[in-house]
């Protein structure tokens, strides 16, 4: 796939007339990028080929929801992917209650307080990363979203190897002032 453009096109026809080709093309696409982004997060194999096959069938059916004004397919669907991580660990985590049990004193749990935590700072990444001169985004997606080398990304977008690597340094030098001003990193 080339570019977001082409990406919410094909979105855009499986919205509106549940074009197969299209689901398709997007499925190729992403389901290995979201299965082994769920990997990364911490799921299992099996769980993470089951939410990869949840993530696409809510592409399918809920692909009028989609807004290219407010964010790229991979955003979208990177986001439907947490979520859904997100939601299996709640179950989870229920399911190993004992709802007999007479004591329910639920402790603290540093896990959640982490994920809260975790969330909170990829909500203010992503307003960071809004805030990127395009050159910039663009390069930054396709090396983290899309799992693409530099090499890779050069070759993609036809832009020599330093100019790639350059606006991608540069690219990480603003998200980590916006990020010390917020208080997500410290400053170093």
């Amino acid at each position: 796939m080339s570019s977001h453009e082409e990406l919410a096109a094909l979105v855009s026809a499986v919205a509106q007339r549940q074009d197969r080709q299209a689901f398709a093309r997007l499925f190729d696409h992403f389901a290995p990028r979201l299965n082994a982004y769920l990997l990364r997060l911490g799921a299992e194999s099996g769980q993470a080929e089951e939410l990869t096959q949840e993530v696409m069938v809510t592409l399918w059916r809920k692909a009028e929801q989609f807004d290219p004004a407010k964010s790229s397919v991979p955003t979208w669907l990177y986001r439907i992917a947490r979520n859904r991580r997100i939601d299996m660990l709640r179950r989870d985590r229920v399911d190993f209650m004992d709802p007999l049990e007479a004591d329910l004193d639920i402790p603290d749990d540093p896990q959640t307080d982490r994920m809260l935590d975790l969330q909170q700072r990829e909500e203010r990444l992503r307003h960071a990363l809004v805030s990127l001169p395009p050159e910039q985004l663009d390069l930054v997606r396709l090396a983290f979203y899309d799992g693409l080398s530099h090499s890779e990304i050069a070759e993609k977008v036809r832009l020599p190897l330093g100019t790639v690597k350059s606006r991608i340094r540069l690219a990480f030098g603003r998200l980590r002032k916006r990020l010390e001003a917020d208080g997500v990193v410290e400053a170093g």
